[in-house]
């Protein structure tokens, strides 16, 4: 079962992530409902979801009236003005930053051009944007979670981190998430924008219901995140999911990396800039709407084969209930892509439908903010079955 808790004592903070995840994937729920859907006992569940309405977090509404003896059902749902988390998101040209609540709906956002942003400037411009929305008073700031802060990877990698267009540079030694942390005394976290849009694509996308999946973020360069059983999976240094630098053409088009045929030369917003003849340095994804229809579908036929043999050796090596699109590319050209990848190429997928195989995640220019928003919740209310091992 994939939400199932346990009612060993031990495992009492495993087991109010459990709660919380099961109500946030439904909407409402009732003890009864709570009790079979987590295998907790209805005393155990009582007990918790009392503890959790007292904090604050779980939210009571009037009974459901239903006939027969006993007690009217009343639901329960998260309380969205329990808990708020901030999400920024930096790449080349912007600057994004989103406040949401417990359900993920946005309180604040602000969005600023940032050409080839520096350390310096970017940080002091990062903390006036929080210091305004301390100021406004759009939420108790007490009830912060913490930050997340999404840039391109990969991070720390020689010859890969600091080199070609994807890439932040004069970024490669500073330590954003510390100076965030002391800026404004709230735990920061930090990780690649792949990781952080599969993250929001689980909380608040196509990938509720789903335990392993693969999210291929489509940004200027392309990057992975990686779900297995409920869990992300970030790697050693957080940089698990660089399908970008996966070679899927040998002897193919010169990556900045050093290699030829890296997946991003053929699916990235990069690589259409240019095969539509925009100025990457100054394009932004919405542009490629207004690009001539004719060329987009040339550079969409040009990146299907080696789109193909990405996705081939990714279910052969994950085995995940499905891969997911989306990013920062408008999604009607996500679907475009999507729909002319069929057939896909033979894998241990292959018994299932392509559109299973492959879906549409969200898309636009908040998908990573608010995934990195999601980070600080993901953190503090994901249950975390390695505890019972303990």
């Amino acid at each position: 079962m994939r939400n199932s808790g346990t009612n060993l004592e031990h495992a009492r903070a495993h087991n109010r992530r459990v709660v919380i995840e099961a109500i946030r994937l439904q909407g409402e729920l009732t003890r009864a409902e709570l009790a079979r859907l987590t295998a907790l006992t209805p005393q155990t569940v009582s007990n918790i979801v009392l503890e959790l309405q007292q904090a604050g977090i779980l939210s009571s509404h009037l009974p459901r009236h239903v006939g027969g003896r006993g007690q009217p059902a009343v639901p329960i749902t998260l309380n969205p003005d329990s808990a708020y988390s901030i999400g920024i998101h930096l790449d080349h040209q912007t600057l994004l930053v989103v406040l949401v609540d417990l359900t993920g709906n946005v309180r604040f956002r602000r969005l600023c051009l940032v050409r080839k942003p520096q350390p310096g400037a970017t940080l002091v411009l990062i903390k006036q944007i929080l210091a305004e929305m301390k100021e406004q008073e759009v939420i108790d700031w007490r009830k912060l979670l913490g930050i997340g802060v999404v840039m391109p990877g990969p991070f720390g990698v020689e010859g890969i981190s600091s080199q070609g267009p994807t890439t932040l540079h004069g970024w490669e030694n500073i330590d954003v998430a510390a100076e965030l942390s002391a800026a404004t005394g709230l735990p920061v976290t930090l990780e690649n924008d792949a990781t952080v849009a599969a993250i929001g694509e689980r909380f608040h996308g196509v990938a509720k219901q789903l335990d392993s999946f693969i999210y291929l973020y489509i940004g200027t360069g392309l990057g992975a995140g990686i779900f297995t059983d409920g869990h992300i999976y970030t790697g050693h240094a957080h940089n698990a999911g660089e399908v970008g630098h996966m070679v899927v053409q040998p002897d193919g088009r010169p990556c900045a990396c050093g290699n030829h045929g890296c997946l991003e030369c053929y699916l990235s917003l990069q690589s259409a800039y240019e095969a539509c003849g925009l100025d990457p340095m100054t394009a932004m994804p919405e542009d490629l709407l207004q690009v001539d229809v004719a060329c987009f579908d040339r550079w969409v036929e040009s990146a299907l084969p080696a789109t193909r043999q990405g996705i081939n050796i990714i279910e052969c090596i994950f085995d995940a209930e499905t891969v997911i699109i989306g990013g920062q590319m408008p999604q009607p050209l996500v679907e475009k892509i999507v729909r002319r990848l069929h057939p896909l190429l033979r894998s241990v997928r292959s018994k299932y439908r392509d559109e299973q195989r492959v879906r549409i995640g969200m898309t636009g220019t908040d998908t990573a903010a608010l995934g990195a928003a999601a980070l600080p919740i993901f953190d503090e209310f994901n249950p975390q079955y390695e505890v019972l091992l303990k």
